[in-house]
């Protein structure tokens, strides 16, 4: 090769070499864990060590929250980007008041359930497109790890034994680290970009966490579901400094995005193993606060950000860290310019809805619809609906018909409804409410 064309040659390289490489991205999904439960968020027992300073080098938002307080469509809406009266996923099964388990009925309602996240451009999907890898570990509803994109995983899925909501996936974090740690070795040496789904089944119950965790909350007075509560807390803990070990080893830290977020909240109840009012499946704080935190070592600068955002804006967000396009009518908002800039986010306001566990009408969301929010700075508006509920009616008592309105900065736990004291913030909010409701979206989207 004569000088003139070597020099050619250079030239043509040198804007591919300067194309970044895209980042790795780590999806880390807390089960059943209350927003303030951690070291970094001021509990002052639970030890959180790993995730501290996960989150100390982090865009970390301390006023995060879910659309819907429970895992299924917790989980879809981080997969679709939608929320959950878009995706049709509103809760965790169809009701067995209209086809008892078992039943030819109930499977063929359950996989059609299943059959939804078919209608969506899912996020290993779509990073599969920009050439990613993908690894599905833990909570799985939809299925096959397959069905929903990943590339790899552990789920074997419904109608399998255990496929319920994870089976083999389940075992993750509980059992060890073997499965993720083949797949980032295999990752690392075919040298492509991969997305990691970590949705382990902790510190979710049954709280069983290793006799040496246990003893370290043992004490006396504290009541023995409140201290295996704490160490489940602190055994999840663990597993996350086990994976970032992993991204350590790998030497690939430095090009991994990791975000962070909890699929619902949880209340231990100190008198048995469930959880306590307020908390799971509800609209209240204890049911869809969550700490939301995005860590990209070089690229993010670290910082403790007041803005509210929602587990529905980190979909689009990760797409943009990955160069890739996202789909239409995503509602949530891309983060990734707030996060390198620094640059306040805009929305005023963020939006969710609360269902039935069991799902009366799986073509119908409105059936089992109980509850729709709003927070706009510190207020926080709840408005109640007539939709069935089959088990967990102690869950939703739903006393309170009339709109509820708190001051989140001065009432975090909600305990004085200020509705009738302010009709102008409820107006207000109401509309915003009645504007936010996605039906037509719903109508196009899913083609009900």
């Amino acid at each position: 090769m004569n000088l003139n064309k070597f020099i050619l040659a250079l030239i043509l390289l040198i804007p591919a070499m300067l194309v970044a490489k895209p980042p790795n991205i780590v999806y880390i999904i807390s089960d059943d864990q209350s927003w303030n439960d951690y070291g970094f968020m001021g509990h002052p027992d639970i030890q959180t060590p790993h995730l501290d300073k996960l989150a100390k080098e982090s865009v970390l938002f301390k006023r995060g929250y879910v659309p819907t307080a429970l895992c299924r469509p917790s989980l879809m809406t981080m997969l679709t980007g939608h929320y959950a009266s878009v995706h049709g996923v509103t809760g965790n099964d169809p009701s067995p008041k209209y086809a008892q388990r078992d039943s030819d009925l109930y499977k063929e309602r359950r996989a059609t359930l299943i059959s939804y996240i078919d209608k969506f451009d899912t996020l290993p999907e779509l990073l599969g497109k920009q050439g990613y890898l993908s690894h599905q570990s833990g909570k799985y509803w939809e299925g096959n790890f397959t069905r929903g994109g990943f590339t790899h995983g552990m789920t074997r899925g419904y109608p399998k034994q255990g496929g319920r909501h994870g089976d083999d996936g389940l075992k993750i974090g509980r059992t060890g680290m073997e499965p993720i740690s083949e797949f980032v070795d295999a990752a690392v040496k075919e040298d492509k970009p991969f997305f990691l789904w970590y949705a382990p089944f902790l510190p979710h119950t049954p709280h069983n966490p290793p006799e040496r965790l246990l003893k370290k909350y043992q004490k006396t007075g504290r009541p023995l579901p409140i201290a295996k509560y704490y160490a489940m807390c602190d055994w999840f803990d663990e597993t996350c400094g086990d994976l970032v070990a992993i991204l350590d080893e790998h030497k690939i830290r430095e090009n991994t995005l990791i975000a962070y977020v909890t699929d619902n909240g949880w209340i231990q109840n100190p008198n048995k193993g469930g959880y306590a009012p307020r908390s799971k499946q509800t609209p209240y704080e204890g049911g869809i606060r969550t700490p939301i935190f995005f860590n990209w070592p070089g690229t993010l600068k670290p910082a403790d950000r007041e803005e509210l955002v929602s587990s529905i804006d980190i979909f689009p967000t990760l797409l943009t860290a990955a160069g890739s396009k996202h789909p239409k009518k995503i509602p949530g908002l891309d983060l990734m310019k707030h996060l390198k800039s620094g640059k306040a986010i805009e929305r005023k306001a963020i939006f969710g809805e609360s269902f039935a566990h069991d799902i009366a009408d799986i073509k119908n969301p409105e059936k089992s619809l109980l509850f729709r929010w709003c927070i706009e700075g510190d207020w926080k508006l709840l408005l109640t609906y007539d939709g069935e509920v089959n088990r967990y009616k102690t869950t939703h008592p739903r006393e309170e018909k009339r709109p509820q309105l708190f001051n989140l900065t001065k009432d975090p736990w909600e305990k004085s409804n200020l509705a009738m004291d302010n009709p102008e913030v409820v107006e207000r909010l109401a509309k915003k409410i009645e504007d936010w409701y996605p039906v037509e979206e719903r109508k196009v989207l899913t083609k009900w």
